[in-house]
């Protein structure tokens, strides 16, 4: 078990030195089982450091997964169902007429709304992410600071992140881990930044109850800010290669 940085170091140098390593386990999180596993790092889902004061990620460089960094229900109050009875569409998932909304927003470029006829874009200003249909009007939107502390929330520890070459798949897949970064500090800037170049995308989730004393009632299943693992250390103010 590992317990700095400079525990880390040394192991991941040795593990980088061993080549291309197979899959502990299969599917997406193989990679973090595996580098867990070969750290000596037992594997838990509390959220808090994974040694030290660090969490460890990492990614596969060839892959275009992406990953929620968090999510957010937009405003003003209602704003989840406004934006369902305006831009939503029937769905073979309910026996009723009743819409919902799932849908990827972006800042590069309009949507389109499955046969709506609408279009959505998500809008940067000064203070606020916004989400803007095709008569310009804005139907939802969050604050800068409530989004920073959002993020602040769920990324509150330094972080680890390792860059993997990866070959195959399932349980044949192969990693190759090559370089390691300390990141630390998020750069709201850069969240704007990444969002109005169109590498963080919006996730638009919204259904409705089933059944029950709800039924029928807008259910927003988690709005959520996605980008690719690749991009994610982008997010950070100090980026620094230790390995």
């Amino acid at each position: 078990m590992i317990n700095t940085l400079n525990e880390f170091i040394s192991t991941y140098k040795k593990i980088c030195a061993q080549g291309w390593i197979q899959t502990h386990r299969s599917g997406p999180t193989g990679i973090g089982k595996t580098l867990e596993d070969l750290l000596g790092i037992a594997e838990n889902n509390i959220d808090g450091p994974d040694f030290g004061d660090y969490e460890l990620k990492s990614c596969r460089l060839n892959s275009n997964s992406m990953l929620t960094m968090f999510t957010k229900t937009p405003q003003p109050r209602g704003a989840a169902g406004t934006l369902r009875e305006k831009f939503g569409y029937a769905s073979d998932s309910y026996s009723n007429n009743e819409k919902v909304l799932h849908t990827t927003l972006s800042a590069d470029r309009y949507v389109s709304i499955a046969d709506t006829g609408h279009k959505l874009i998500v809008v940067c200003d000064d203070s606020r992410i916004s989400i803007v249909a095709e008569d310009d009007e804005v139907y939802a939107y969050w604050t800068k600071e409530e989004l920073k502390k959002a993020f602040e929330k769920k990324y509150k520890n330094k972080f680890v992140y390792a860059k993997v070459h990866s070959q195959g798949s399932g349980s044949s897949e192969l990693f190759k881990f090559t370089e390691a970064y300390e990141v630390s500090g998020f750069d709201c800037d850069a969240f704007v930044s990444l969002l109005e170049q169109g590498k963080i995308y919006i996730d638009l989730r919204i259904g409705q109850y089933h059944g029950g004393a709800k039924d029928g009632k807008t259910h927003d299943h988690g709005t959520g800010f996605r980008i690719k693992e690749i991009d994610q250390p982008l997010l950070f103010k100090t980026t620094k290669k230790i390995v």
